[in-house]
């Protein structure tokens, strides 16, 4: 049985996907910057605990209330993890509108394959749904099947390590990749057999890549509707270094696993517009949107009067 968690809110304070309250400054500069506070808001710290202390290991994408997407090769069955949201500068204790919460339920691929690296995608299920704010957000996810055309510039987030053998960054960082084709990633000079069409590649400029302890952070490419889609997940890249020429990083695509995703997490599912006749002057739109999240707008004379959010868990 679904549970239905019911949020009512004016229109002017729904919350989307993909779309940031405080949006990204984008930089086309050679290497990675600190990226402005709360212009990722989907993107978390997945954390292990050692000892009396939590450490972060990997990034991850927020989809839905109570959902985050990761890599498989993050999750290890010994570990106790949490997932914080909200986060900027990870050595800052208590940063306000942020929140650690537990997992209820770790989801790895069923088809996760380690030596290979293929299906590189995790689901968590957290113990209680996020509340949506300015800094806590669910990233839009991308329609399924879609491909990424050569040369598209979308950015990659987290804390990973700013240069090859360096320390993790304090704050979170972003940086412009161009998405290489699997034709060209694929050549025997770049990446070879090891990546498949269910991957994305980017970068391999030699200047710009994803580093250690970005894993399972989103690569954010924009829409034709101008929101942000967390269209892949980092997964790999060359043990030669974080920037190596035609080494590109290499990330899980996100638009291959749509179908599981929503097998998986049950209100992830996918609706067409429709109208439901409620009383003579009122009627209930329900919109898909595509973070998921299920809206019902009461429009009272054809006049948008308040908004209903309905999400499944």
């Amino acid at each position: 049985t679904m549970m239905f968690v019911i949020l009512a809110l004016f229109v002017a304070g729904a919350y989307g996907c993909g779309t940031p309250t405080y949006p990204p400054i984008l930089n086309k500069v050679v290497g990675g910057i600190d990226a402005r506070q709360h212009s990722w808001p989907w993107q978390v710290s997945l954390q292990y605990k050692s000892g009396s202390n939590f450490y972060h290991t990997c990034g991850g994408s927020l989809i839905s209330s109570q959902w985050v997407v990761t890599a498989a090769h993050c999750i290890g069955s010994s570990y106790t993890y949490r997932v914080y949201l909200g986060k900027h500068n990870l050595n800052t204790v208590s940063e306000p509108n942020s929140v650690a919460i537990s997992p209820a339920k770790i989801i790895v691929h069923p088809n996760w394959d380690s030596y290979n690296i293929r299906n590189d995608i995790a689901l968590i299920k957290l113990a209680s749904p996020v509340q949506i704010s300015a800094a806590i957000m669910p990233a839009c996810l991308p329609p399924s099947g879609e491909t990424q055309a050569h040369g598209t510039i979308c950015y990659v987030t987290g804390w990973g390590r700013l240069w090859t053998g360096g320390p993790l960054a304090d704050t979170l960082q972003q940086a412009p990749l161009a998405v290489v084709d699997y034709s060209t990633c694929s050549r025997s000079d770049w990446w070879g057999n090891l990546v498949t069409t269910n991957m994305i590649c980017a970068g391999g400029d030699g200047e710009l890549a994803s580093c250690n302890g970005d894993s399972g952070g989103p690569l954010n490419c924009r829409n034709a509707n101008g929101s942000w889609d967390v269209n892949g997940i980092v997964s790999f890249g060359s043990s030669l270094g974080c920037n190596y020429y035609k080494k590109p990083s290499v990330f899980t695509k996100v638009s291959a696993y749509i179908s599981w995703i929503n097998s998986v997490s049950i209100k992830l599912l996918n609706t067409k517009m429709v109208f439901e006749k409620i009383s003579q002057y009122t009627r209930y739109i329900k919109v898909q949107m595509s973070c998921h999240l299920f809206v019902l707008i009461s429009v009272q004379y054809y006049k948008i009067v308040h908004t209903t959010i309905l999400i499944l868990i």
